[in-house]
């Protein structure tokens, strides 16, 4: 078994590069001889970072490169809670890996009131991962051109592309034309996955059957009209992932004595700063802090972290009604998946587990679409919980009360 401390020696002296160890030893090793050179070119203490507990030859390549060991983050709890779902059906504990102290306390305590008003329901309503490349086109005649083609050609692409994968199905493909540039924006069923991967490799293979049949030149295979891990008005609208919406009805005592205000108020707080406040920001998320509830379970699950941005797509309403207050979240873009990246490492696995949704659902696709209407419930008791606060002056208190 080759030393790590050797290892570490020719990292120092030029012999080797810090990608180049798993070549020579196990991903362990390799892990430990880099935790070796950097601790002696930085100065840092590394031990911390060299106590994990997934496999390192699991995550070295396919989840990370020039692997050092782990960053651990508090994973905490929150829950019991009913949700009424199209795939998620029963009570859940909804894990939340995060540093944000009061966070978890928020999410419990709107979690305990949802629960206490007999659950929330949630629907997936719309579901397909994209990908867009751009195409260059002499102009707008051309693009026309193209844009017949794929139009009478779709079977031809959608086989093309399925040819990839054993599990995604081409939904459809969206054309996009300025000036000389044509967008062809492809979506997919990609069941239990996310389904980045399986996308991008599907439509590299149709966007080549693209360039040998049509004009057209392909110039990348994201455009940047799929729209992802940045911001994006397309993906408010049209969805990405995941589209769900939860909702629930709290009867007014429940409201008064439990979140201590009142459904007025919480309507009042909530058309104030998420709509008005939200537009006046030219905000796509009009929201009090979805992405928190979001962040924890991605982090918590194995979720891609970046597609956070996507997942603060959401739209908080509350309307006051006879019977109390009824409040709802829709999550325009939710991108999630219960197998492949992250999911496959020990601790994401054993979250995913805790909830009853790891691997594969049955029906495929299942499993995810039942992690994204847990979170939504959970994004909503989050809402529910500091919209509240805000309402009764107790934001700040909280906060300080739990030392944060």
């Amino acid at each position: 078994m080759t030393n790590p401390a050797d290892l570490a020696d020719q990292l120092r002296s030029g012999e080797l590069r810090l990608y180049e160890l798993e070549d020579h030893a196990d991903a362990d090793t390799a892990a430990e001889a880099r935790r070796r050179f950097l601790a002696e070119e930085t100065g840092a203490d590394l031990d911390a970072i060299g106590a994990y507990s997934f496999e390192a030859a699991k995550a070295s390549g396919a989840a990370v490169e020039n692997m050092v060991g782990g960053a651990q983050v508090p994973l905490g709890v929150a829950g019991p809670v009913a949700v009424d779902g199209g795939s998620a059906t029963g009570e859940y504990y909804l894990p939340l890996a995060t540093t944000e102290g009061a966070l978890v306390a928020s999410v419990n305590r709107g979690l305990s009131a949802i629960d206490d008003a007999g659950g929330a329901t949630a629907r997936v309503t719309d579901s397909g991962m994209t990908r867009a490349p751009v195409f260059r086109v002499s102009g707008v005649a051309e693009a026309e051109t193209v844009i017949q083609w794929v139009d009478k050609h779709t079977d031809e692409l959608r086989e093309t592309a399925e040819s990839t994968t054993s599990h995604g199905k081409l939904l459809g493909v969206e054309p996009y034309v300025v000036g000389d540039n044509v967008y062809l924006r492809f979506a997919y069923d990609t069941k239990d996955a996310m389904g980045m991967n399986m996308t991008t490799i599907a439509t590299r293979e149709a966007a080549e059957l693209v360039e040998a049949e049509t004009t057209a030149e392909l110039v990348a295979l994201s455009g940047n009209l799929c729209n992802d891990k940045k911001p994006a008005a397309i993906n408010a609208v049209e969805g990405r992932g995941r589209t769900v919406t939860a909702d629930v009805v709290l009867d007014r005592d429940l409201v008064e004595e439990t979140l201590n205000t009142t459904p007025e108020a919480m309507v009042e707080g909530n058309t104030r700063k998420n709509l008005i406040g939200s537009a006046k920001a030219g905000s796509f998320g009009f929201n009090a802090h979805a992405a928190n509830t979001v962040a924890a379970t991605f982090l918590a699950t194995g979720q891609d972290e970046a597609q956070v941005v996507e997942g603060a797509n959401a739209i908080t309403t509350m309307n006051a009604r006879e019977d109390g207050l009824y409040a709802s979240i829709s999550l325009a873009s939710l991108e999630v998946g219960t197998v492949g990246g992250g999911t496959k490492l020990a601790t994401q696995s054993a979250a995913l587990e805790m909830l009853g949704l790891g691997g594969s659902g049955d029906p495929p696709g299942a499993n995810a679409d039942a992690l994204a209407e847990v979170i939504a419930v959970g994004a909503l008791a989050g809402e529910i919980s500091l919209i509240a606060a805000f309402c009764s002056r107790h934001l700040a208190s909280a906060h300080e009360d739990l030392g944060r």
